[in-house]
């Protein structure tokens, strides 16, 4: 991050409400089944900028909604979670919604509508705000469509040049296999990121390797000088910088909903680093706060005594 910075990190990209439906027991195609049924705010990105936000750095966040009543609702979440937005609107698109389906072993399958967040564009990015980012983080959602993929290479382009840092979420494994890898590597590579938060199905199909420390290597070599941060589920998570890789062993208890957890991962980690933890410290504390989320239902779970322990340091 660079010194001086107005804004220690802005976060471009996705704000959508989630359709949670959880169920205890497996459901057969065709079957029915009683579950839990809830609305909960989410995007990949906007859940980024809110764990940063509680893990108490200043964040800005980006991004485009509806003039409609979830959109209403976007604005009031984020404003309770002290995250400064700066919006775009639209009266042709409604805000984002995504259907998250948890299964009863606690994995999550998704179904993500193409709402107001998919067509955010270069000429409504707030650059006065991006050019005083320390650093800018970004989901690769921003980048499986245009738009809104020439507005975050825009965003990430007056971020670097103006001597700011970035952060790239490769985002979903399947949205970069329907694209080609290569040509998702064409598309991101280039920016000049310097930390990358694949999971680990997302570094295998990038890499095309098996191995934690072979993933880390081989995504180190495409994204040139990028620290990797490779999120390996209830196998914790394998950080590699500086040619060395650490092994961080999972901190969670039991596994209730998945959903956001590397996005709290990802905020929790900036947080700490940005604030000039070594990534080492940093990703010991990400590795605690996303085991406590995978506990928890939903992206966003209200903090409890425990998590306010956790996102004071």
């Amino acid at each position: 991050m660079k010194d001086g910075a107005e804004t220690p990190l802005v976060v471009v990209g996705d704000y959508a409400w989630d359709v949670l439906i959880r169920t205890r027991s497996e459901l057969l195609q065709g079957g029915d089944l009683f579950g839990d049924v809830e609305l909960a705010p989410g995007g990949s990105a906007a859940n980024v900028a809110v764990w940063a936000s509680r893990c108490g750095l200043p964040t800005a966040f980006v991004g485009k909604i509806g003039r409609d009543r979830f959109g209403q609702l976007a604005q009031d979440e984020l404003a309770s979670e002290g995250v400064k937005a700066h919006w775009s609107f639209t009266s042709e698109h409604l805000t984002g919604a995504v259907a998250v389906w948890i299964d009863h072993s606690g994995e999550r399958s998704m179904v993500s509508g193409k709402g107001a967040d998919h067509y955010l564009l270069p000429d409504e990015l707030p650059k006065g705000l991006l050019r005083g980012a320390g650093h800018l983080h970004l989901s690769a959602w921003s980048f499986f469509d245009d738009p809104p993929r020439q507005a975050a290479r825009e965003a990430a382009r007056l971020v670097v040049a103006a001597g700011g840092s970035l952060s790239l979420d490769p985002g979903s494994f399947q949205m970069i296999d329907d694209m080609g890898v290569e040509t998702f590597i064409g598309l991101t590579a280039d920016l000049g990121v310097n930390v990358l938060f694949p999971n680990l199905e997302e570094g295998e199909i990038l890499s095309g390797e098996k191995d934690p420390h072979a993933i880390s290597v081989r995504l180190a070599e495409l994204y040139p000088d990028a620290m990797v941060m490779l999120k390996l589920d209830d196998e914790g998570a394998y950080l590699f910088h500086d040619g060395e890789g650490t092994h961080f062993p999972t901190a969670a208890r039991e596994v209730v909903d998945a959903t956001g957890a590397g996005d709290a991962y990802a905020g929790a980690f900036l947080a700490a680093w940005l604030r000039g933890s070594s990534p080492e410290d940093a990703a010991a504390y990400a590795n605690r706060l996303a085991g406590w989320v995978v506990g928890r239902v939903g992206a966003r779970p209200e903090p409890d005594d425990e998590a306010a322990g956790l996102v004071r340091g």
